[in-house]
């Protein structure tokens, strides 16, 4: 079975060539560059990843992001962040794309964080569509729900990953956002990233306070619309579950059949950013 990880961040060691935002949100322990997620990918059986630039660390500079990818191009995939509010970020994405091979824009709230019925998300998701380039969407707030629909269907032929289901978790508002996740299924462009079982469980490995909506969530979208994700380095963003606990979630403890489970732990991302596989 072949697995992608469709969700990692990346951090460079050298923060000379690559200065950081001030105050960045610093990996304990370090060791989460391009090369140490090889090395851990590959350790646990995953061929192809995906490194998402890693906002809260360099901001809209996705200078080591587009270096990273553009020197490993047969097994990754990269997703940069650009700030929607910048007139020159459409400029900047094509650059991202056709010199160094970055497939992917992670797209933002517009008007400081606040609404994707904004003009510049729009000037970017146009972009995207030119470039036969892709979206995950930054999608973390019901809030922010209507107005992503918006470009949803604006846009129905662009290729649109859904970062994190809404950023979904126990508690006081987990039957609404379940229910709003499951109701954007309806949106055939959308696919979904089922990688918040270690970002949001309370009670650590294997997630079981998170098993219902998961496979809730594949069943809506169907497993050809559902991906994997690691959210490496998980000692910053997963500190109740390690890679090999998240992956093993979706290996060995979700009762998955096999077709579904080959299709979200590789094939549908095959198929969306890794053709040439």
């Amino acid at each position: 079975m072949q697995i992608i990880d469709c969700h990692a961040h990346i951090y460079s060691a050298d923060e000379q060539r690559y200065p950081t935002t001030p105050n960045p949100l610093r990996v304990p322990g370090g060791n989460a560059s391009i090369e140490d997620l090889r090395k851990l990918s590959l350790a646990h059986g995953v061929i192809a990843v995906r490194p998402v630039q890693t906002v809260s660390f360099y901001g809209y500079d996705n200078r080591y992001l587009c270096d990273a990818v553009k020197e490993h191009p047969a097994w990754t995939s990269g997703v940069c962040t650009l700030e929607p509010d910048d007139p020159q970020s459409p400029d900047v994405l094509r650059k991202c794309v056709t010199e160094y091979g970055v497939k992917t824009l992670r797209s933002t709230p517009g008007n400081n964080r606040t609404t994707f019925d904004h003009d510049g998300v729009r000037l970017l998701w146009k972009t995207c569509a030119e470039l036969n380039a892709t979206v995950d969407i930054f999608l973390m707030s019901p809030a922010w729900v209507p107005s992503a629909e918006k470009l949803l269907r604006a846009f129905p032929q662009l290729t649109v990953g859904f970062d994190h289901c809404l950023d979904l978790k126990p508690g006081p508002q987990y039957k609404k956002t379940l229910s709003e996740v499951l109701r954007l299924s309806r949106y055939p462009n959308l696919y979904a990233k089922v990688d918040f079982i270690s970002t949001g469980t309370e009670i650590g490995y294997p997630g079981a306070d998170l098993h219902d909506a998961a496979l809730r969530i594949i069943e809506a979208y169907g497993p050809e619309r559902c991906v994997w994700g690691s959210n490496f380095p998980n000692a910053l963003w997963t500190p109740k579950v390690t890679y090999s606990e998240h992956l093993r979630i979706f290996t060995h403890d979700l009762p998955l059949s096999s077709h579904a489970r080959a299709q979200v732990l590789g094939q549908t991302a095959k198929r969306l950013w890794f053709p040439g596989l």
